[in-house]
Formats: structure tokens, C-alpha cells, sequence
């Protein structure tokens, strides 16, 4: 494609980011130059000075022009922009594509979803995300999944079933779900890049975002010192004493994984007790015998200092004995301190992927959540909406389990099957729209 823009992609090795970057660029059949900074100083300072000061990948240039990381690419992709800047045309706007079965999401309840949905001749089209195969992407080792004794790195757990779902045929898309109209039949399903498609079914497998604090210096230093994924960025502070802020799997994850590179880590938790499972708080504690990493118990993060040409500087915390510090500022005994770090990572849980699911019927609870039938029987992934069904961390805030989301995919897939076939002998009988399953 002699007419193509330049594109050029800084990545670096266990960067499932820049994995995502690259898969977006292949599924639109775009060749483009990737430079690995891993290892290579000189590249690597290139980068940082073309990106602005940031030091994390991936960057992402077209036609020398600084696009910028994931994120900024997936925005521009959620708002059709990319293909602009690409050249890339759509011959045929207005057309609406109907499928049987659309699946939000290629996290693996997804992809679970869509091998069993292909193995059923539903046809499934899946649709990315904007996190291409969801958390465990950023894994760099999945122990507990059953069927791998000696563990599978996330990436190539999601990638594997990719392909098995495609085997299947199932199709994937990247793309955004940005509205699912339920007031007619079939649904009306758009994106947010303005590609629409009908549907007989719907899977709402799109699974959680990370949190964030919203703490001054935030916004400002997203990206230059502060990451939400320590597999990510973790090797750009090399040597620096590095604060994760959490208390859960992910916390005690991230802070192992990154004692590869820190001087020190140091974990801000704002109760006494963790909430990650024991597994993962003895590694820790092996870490902390070893005087690799400190713990911060009854501490919260409130402010971050730095600057975008210098990154983190240092933080400012607050600690009390009673624990949720910021919930006692006007407390006596509550402290309020400055500490020296160069990064800080937060894994302090996510929010459900659910906006595109408001204006429907389907019940959420308060945090965005999916109700689902749940119970005995047929029918438990079902919603309050005959023919939209929920898996995954979309539905579960408990367990959240790579496992428990491939159970509740397969569950989506054979309840969507019954729906699609309730709904095609009601079609042919001349009947209405099937209601729920009984159990």
C-alpha cells in the first residue's frame, strides 16, 4: 500500500498494551514499523523524546505525528478517527449487517462464549472491546487455570482461545459497543466507531476497567510514573522505589512482579487486613523477609507530585491505626506524610464495562453490576431482557476468577442457543418472541 501513512509502534517485550496496539493495526491489514525499546537505551530515549516525555509504551506515530499509547489510539479509534488518519474508507456507511449472535467482549468469559456459541453454528460475531482479552492480558502467568501445570502466560491463554473460537467460526471485530437498542427486535447494535449490526442475541461479556483515585497530580501524570499495569511499565523505572496502592490479588501480583526492577516496593493498603487470597500474601510476606518489599498497612494515597518532563517525584499519604485514613483527615491521630518514589501503580479493582447496556431493561446494582437469573436450572446468565445474557466480571464481583468466567461463558452460550432456538421455531410457527427459560 504505497499511499498507506507511516506508522510506527515503540513496544516492549511482556507489553500486552503494545500487543493490543499491534493486533489493532493487523486487523485493519496496516503494515507499520515497530521499534523495541527493551534492552536498547538509545531507542528507548528516542522514544521518550518523540513522545513527550512519556515513558511508557506503546507510542504510536503516523506520519511522525504522535498519536500516543493505547489508550489515545482507542480513543481515536471508538471515534472513527483512525481509519481517517489511515485512509481507510468505508465503501457502504448505511449498511446494517444482522447476525444471530453478538458477543461484547474477548475476555474469557467471551471467548468461551464464542467457542461454545461456533460449536453450536450460531455464528457468533465478537466484538474486542477496548481491551482486547480483558485482565488477563495482563498476567504474566496464569497458575491456576486447570489443564496447565507448569502455568501459561495471560496473553497466550486469551490468544489460544481466540484461535479455537475461530476455529469454530467465530468472528472477531475490534471494535466498541457503544449502545444496544432493546425497544425493538432484533436488537440494534452500534459501535462506537458508527458500524451498527442486528442482532437476535446478545452477550454481554465485556468484562471491568481499572479504577483510579481521582487524586491531584492524577490526570497530569497518567502515563509518566503512574500505570495501571505493572507487566506494562514496571521495567521503565528500573531502580527506583516503586508504591503499589491496593490490597487484593492484583496488588500482591504487581508488587512480586515488580521487585524484578525496583530498589524497593512499597505497598499502600488502607485497612489492616488484605483482601488477597493467602497464596499470594505468603509471597509477599517471602518478599518482605527478603527486604524487597515494605508494607503500608492503614494508608492511603492523596495526592501525587511530579511533573510530566521529570515524572513522580513523591507522593503524599495519610495513615491511621483505625485504617481508611481519608475517612479520618480531621482526626488527631491521623498521619499526614510525604514519601520519595519514582512510580506508582494502582490496583485498587475495577468497574464494570456496563454504559453501553443503560436505557434497556436490563437491572444493574449500584456499581453497574448485571442481575442475572441465576438459580437452578436453564436460563441463569439470563438478564431482566429475553435474548441478552451476562458473563463474566460484568455479572461477578466476587469471585472473579479467569475459571469462573470461562464457566459463565459456556453458561451464556448454551442459554443464548436455547433463546435462538425457542426464537426460530416461534418464527416459524408464527408465534411471538419466546420469554425467558424456566428453570
Amino acid at each position: 500500500m504505497s499511499d498507506q501513512p507511516r506508522v510506527e509502534i515503540y513496544t516492549k517485550d511482556n507489553c500486552p498494551y503494545c500487543d493490543k496496539a499491534k493486533n489493532l493495526f493487523d486487523s485493519k491489514g496496516v503494515e507499520y514499523e515497530e521499534y523495541n525499546v527493551t534492552g536498547d537505551d538509545e531507542r528507548f530515549e528516542e522514544m521518550v523524546e518523540r513522545a513527550d516525555g512519556r515513558k511508557t509504551a506503546p507510542e504510536v506515530f503516523i506520519d511522525d505525528e504522535l498519536i500516543g499509547g493505547w489508550d489515545d489510539t482507542c480513543e481515536l479509534e471508538e471515534r472513527g478517527e483512525l481509519d481517517e488518519k489511515l485512509g481507510i474508507t468505508d465503501g457502504d456507511d448505511d449498511a446494517i449487517e444482522h447476525r444471530k449472535l453478538i458477543i461484547a467482549g474477548t475476555g474469557i468469559a467471551g471467548l468461551t462464549a464464542a467457542i461454545y456459541a461456533g460449536r453450536a453454528n450460531n455464528e457468533p460475531l465478537v466484538i474486542e472491546g477496548d481491551e482486547p482479552g480483558g485482565q488477563l492480558t495482563l498476567t504474566t502467568d496464569v497458575a491456576n487455570y486447570p489443564g496447565f501445570p507448569e502455568g501459561i502466560s495471560g496473553p497466550d491463554l486469551v490468544n489460544n482461545m481466540k484461535e479455537q473460537a475461530r476455529q469454530f467460526g467465530a468472528e472477531l471485530e475490534n471494535g466498541i459497543v457503544e449502545s444496544v437498542d432493546d425497544t425493538c427486535r432484533p436488537f440494534r447494535v452500534e459501535l462506537t466507531n458508527g458500524d451498527v449490526y442486528t442482532a437476535d442475541a446478545v452477550i454481554a461479556a465485556s468484562g471491568a476497567s481499572a479504577r483510579t483515585l481521582g487524586v491531584p497530580g492524577e490526570d497530569e501524570l497518567m502515563g509518566y510514573g503512574l500505570s495501571t499495569c505493572a507487566t506494562c511499565d514496571g521495567a521503565f523505572f528500573r531502580d527506583e522505589d516503586m508504591l503499589v496502592v491496593g490490597g487484593g490479588d492484583a496488588a500482591m501480583e504487581e508488587a512480586t512482579f515488580l521487585t524484578k526492577f525496583a530498589d524497593t516496593v512499597y505497598i499502600a493498603h488502607r485497612r489492616e487486613e488484605f483482601r488477597a487470597e493467602d497464596y499470594w500474601v505468603d509471597r509477599v510476606q517471602e518478599k518482605v523477609e527478603d527486604g524487597e518489599i515494605e508494607i503500608m498497612k492503614n494508608t492511603e494515597l492523596i495526592e501525587i507530585h511530579g511533573s510530566q518532563e521529570a515524572g513522580v517525584d513523591h507522593v503524599t499519604l495519610v495513615e491511621n491505626e483505625q485504617g481508611h485514613p481519608t475517612d479520618r483527615l480531621d482526626d488527631p491521630e491521623t498521619n499526614e506524610f510525604e514519601f520519595d518514589v519514582g512510580a506508582v501503580f494502582y490496583a485498587i479493582g475495577h468497574t464494570p464495562n456496563t454504559d453501553y447496556l443503560e436505557g434497556t431493561g436490563v437491572e444493574t446494582d449500584a456499581e453497574g453490576y448485571l442481575h442475572t437469573q441465576g438459580g437452578d436450572g436453564g436460563g441463569q446468565t439470563e438478564t431482566d431482557v429475553p435474548g441478552i445474557f451476562g458473563a463474566g466480571d460484568v455479572v461477578d464481583y466476587h469471585y472473579q476468577q479467569a475459571v469462573t468466567a470461562a464457566g459463565m461463558g459456556s453458561k451464556a452460550a448454551l442459554d443464548a442457543d436455547e433463546y435462538l432456538e425457542d426464537l426460530e421455531r416461534a418464527s416459524s410457527s408464527g408465534e411471538a418472541e419466546p420469554a425467558a427459560a424456566d428453570d
